[in-house]
């Protein structure tokens, strides 16, 4: 089983290039993905053409990890075995697992409890809405719980305070679990999410890049270059 590395920047895409490029720099701390995000992103030729795209991902972070979502829910049997499946296209492959099914189903739980006790594969149990949901799935044995905080947010509640909820839960009980706050919106969530206790953000290619290029940075490197232009 890898051993996950505590640095705090997941890319949420299946764009390659954009995972080549944020890896370069050394800001793509893991990768988070699916099979819809993948479409989106071009991939074409259905489940085998999924599967190759997510190896290449896989081999091309290591030893960080990728995140892979099941396609079955709310069978327990179908689940496992799914998971067992998507496991063997690469060690440090984390299985998304949904905190619960779509109706409700509780049977979740048990899923991610024998894949991490039984199975000796790691889950990213995600679709988390409360600090309640993320404490349950800590305690279930879940090594990531994905708070989905954008949509908290959309919710009307305060995404920072949920987090910092959740991590007083885990902090407290002395649990393994890690924090991925989610679905984010703007790039000033990163940085506010982390400082309220997120141990990981998954992050949108193009809010890196927000975080990182300024205005007052580019006025300010071109005046030195004019400056530099007239000194020679």
């Amino acid at each position: 089983m890898t051993k996950a590395i505590k640095l705090p920047i997941f890319i949420d895409t299946g764009n390659i290039e954009e995972i080549k490029k944020y890896h370069r720099m050394g800001l793509c701390h893991g990768v988070t993905t699916n099979p819809s995000i993948l479409i989106k992103d071009g991939v074409t030729g259905g489940a085998d053409a999924i599967k190759a795209a997510m190896i290449e991902i896989a081999e091309l972070i290591s030893p960080y990890e990728l995140s892979v979502e099941l396609t079955q829910n709310g069978d327990k049997a179908a689940m496992i075995a799914e998971a067992k499946d998507i496991k063997t296209w690469a060690e440090n492959i984390v299985i998304k697992v949904p905190v619960h099914g779509p109706n409700g189903e509780l049977e979740n739980l048990e899923v991610i409890r024998a894949l991490e006790t039984e199975h000796d594969i790691r889950v990213n149990c995600t679709a988390i809405m409360s600090p309640q949901q993320g404490f349950l799935a800590a305690l279930a044995g879940s090594s990531y719980v994905s708070l989905f905080c954008g949509r908290i947010n959309d919710m009307g509640y305060d995404s920072i305070e949920e987090v910092s909820k959740l991590r007083a839960l885990i902090d407290e009980y002395e649990l393994e679990s890690k924090i991925i706050a989610a679905s984010t919106r703007e790039a000033i969530n990163i940085t506010d999410w982390i400082l309220a206790g997120a141990h990981i953000v998954t992050v949108a290619p193009q809010f890196v890049q927000t975080m990182l290029v300024h205005p007052y940075t580019k006025e300010t490197v071109q005046i030195f270059l004019k400056d530099a232009e007239k000194n020679k």
